[in-house]
């Protein structure tokens, strides 16, 4: 039998339940057990595609084209668990399923309510994400906190399926906060009390706490929280502050969070091996040979979640050459007022990750202007693609004012253009060409030395693509196209001749990107500038 963990937080946001999800994924793959993770938001969108990166930080997508919550890239990177559109769950789904019922008339004229329709579908939608494949455990994280008014019908959901499963086939998780005062020098408990509490009102009992904490917590401490919380003092475990968020699994694994679970879900544990995780990780992050920077030159910058495959997918290619990795946030408005020089004073290589809209979008030209011409390995992503081809067609093809039709509707050269399926879509959401889609590679290129095979397959996110009316002239001034779409001949990949290392891609490689498995291009692009 399937078994569940269910993952709660409280006292406040941000605690990192996504990294507690993956970190208890890792666990107990290194035991030997196949798992999947569902990731519940309680936000009325259907999903995050049409939120703005300064509201929800990233969106993250899957082969199968869903756009995601961030927090299954970090169920993607830590395990070996491939996630679909079931794997993320949202208030809005499960509203429009039930909204969509009633309206054919499925509930056969009863009343449709919060219990137990809305609370059905999400039982519902939960088993739908964990049958059908042979998973031993299913990690289901609630997002938000404990005592938010939109979280409360998963909640309940979740207090129905424990009693449905059986108390020895599904346990509650609760992450909360142990904050450290130092005006009095000592950690309170008080703030997990509460939050214990207040799911205890809701009827969860919390089989295990998970108290984030920037100082070790005393055993009189655990003592303490283990009476007024209701667990056992062993229950109790620290997850105190790290240096790296891969370290988290090691430490969980040291506070006995493994073997508790195991005992409780009463399954057969296997030898845990994290072996090989400490020697392709942790061990490179502790001891780099040197230190290199690199300049991400982004338009939500201010935000660190915005970008965070990006930067994880770097630490990955720092981890994978025994580098230190430092990253320079440029924002691209400010290179558009003092040029690209000011910011790019010692850096080894520069990204542009993907984006929307015209905004700081005359920056992020300048920005592969100045690595194109200093010979600074550039690595462009999505819209870093057609800033790239954007400012070769102008600067060295000498194409006026060549744009994408993005930024520029009426330009007389539009290298970069609408996708011609995309020219009849109106509605916004889950509209975009998502998903994985094959690329065949040119033998001879920096793209087919780092991937080392023909055929690949990425996921994408975008409405533009490269114009193919632009090829020849552009080819014929030193762009290589290195990687293409064999179905719909499609731009996928594009380099310069004469250049170090200048690469720029349609697709997210960040999406694939794992700190034991580094993505090649990320792997090549870091090694690039290491050396330059």
């Amino acid at each position: 039998m399937i078994k569940y963990i269910f993952i709660t937080g409280g006292v406040i946001s941000s605690l990192g339940k996504g990294i507690a999800a993956a970190s208890i994924g890792k666990l107990l793959e290194a035991k030997g057990l196949k798992v999947t993770i569902i990731k519940c938001d309680p936000y009325l969108n259907v999903d995050p595609g049409t939120m703005s990166p300064f509201q929800h930080g990233e969106v993250y997508v899957t082969d199968d084209g869903a756009e995601t919550d961030l927090d299954l890239g970090h169920y993607e990177r830590f395990t070996n668990a491939v996630l679909s559109r079931d794997n993320n769950i949202t208030t809005g789904k499960i509203y429009y399923s039930v909204i969509t019922k009633e309206r054919r008339g499925d509930y056969l004229g009863k009343t449709v309510q919060i219990i137990p329709h809305i609370t059905d579908e999400i039982k519902n939608s939960i088993k739908k994400a964990s049958q059908g494949k042979k998973h031993d455990v299913v990690i289901v994280e609630i997002g938000g906190t404990v005592g938010d008014i939109e979280g409360l019908p998963f909640l309940e959901a979740i207090r129905q399926f424990k009693l449905e499963l059986g108390y020895s086939n599904a346990i509650n998780i609760h992450l909360t906060l142990v904050p450290f005062i130092k005006s009095a020098g000592e950690i309170k408990t008080k703030p997990t009390q509460h939050s214990v509490g207040t799911l205890r009102e809701i009827g969860i009992m919390a089989d295990i706490i998970l108290c984030r904490t920037e100082k070790n917590i005393p055993k009189e401490a655990r003592e303490k929280i283990g009476l007024f919380c209701n667990v056992n003092p062993e229950a109790v475990i620290s997850a105190i502050d790290v240096e790296s968020i891969y370290e988290v699994p090691i430490k969980y694994s040291q506070e006995g969070l493994d073997t508790l679970i195991f005992r409780k879900l009463k399954l057969k544990a296997g030898k845990s091996d994290l072996s090989q995780w400490t020697k392709a990780v942790l061990e490179p992050l502790k001891s780099p040979s040197k230190e290199v920077e690199i300049a991400v030159v982004g338009k939500y910058i201010a935000l660190q979640d915005a970008y965070k495959s990006i930067y994880e997918a770097l630490i990955h290619g720092a981890i994978s050459n025994n580098v230190k990795l430092v990253i320079r946030k440029v924002d691209s408005e400010l290179i558009e007022k003092n040029g690209a020089e000011k910011y790019f004073k010692n850096v080894k290589g520069i990204l542009i990750p993907g984006g929307f809209g015209v905004r700081g979008i005359e920056g992020k030209i300048s920005a592969a202007q100045f690595a194109r011409e200093n010979k600074i390995p550039y690595f462009g992503i999505c819209l870093g693609m057609h800033t790239a081809v954007v400012e070769f067609s102008r600067n060295v093809c000498g194409l006026k004012n060549a744009n994408s039709t993005e930024f520029s509707k009426g330009t007389k050269n539009p290298v970069i253009s609408l996708l011609d399926e995309q020219k009849a879509v109106k509605e916004k959401g889950a509209t975009m060409r998502l998903g994985a889609y094959d690329c065949t590679l040119k033998k001879g290129t920096k793209a087919y030395n780092a991937y080392k095979k023909i055929n690949i397959s990425e996921r994408h996110r975008h409405r533009f693509e490269f114009n193919s009316k632009f090829h020849d002239i552009i080819e014929k001034n030193g762009i290589i196209f290195s990687g293409i779409n064999p179905q719909s001949k499609l731009v996928e990949i594009v380099e310069l001749k004469d250049h170090p290392w200048f690469l720029a891609c349609q697709f997210h490689p960040e999406f694939k990107s794992k700190p034991d498995r580094v993505h090649p291009l990320f792997r090549e692009f870091v090694k690039a500038a290491a050396n330059r």
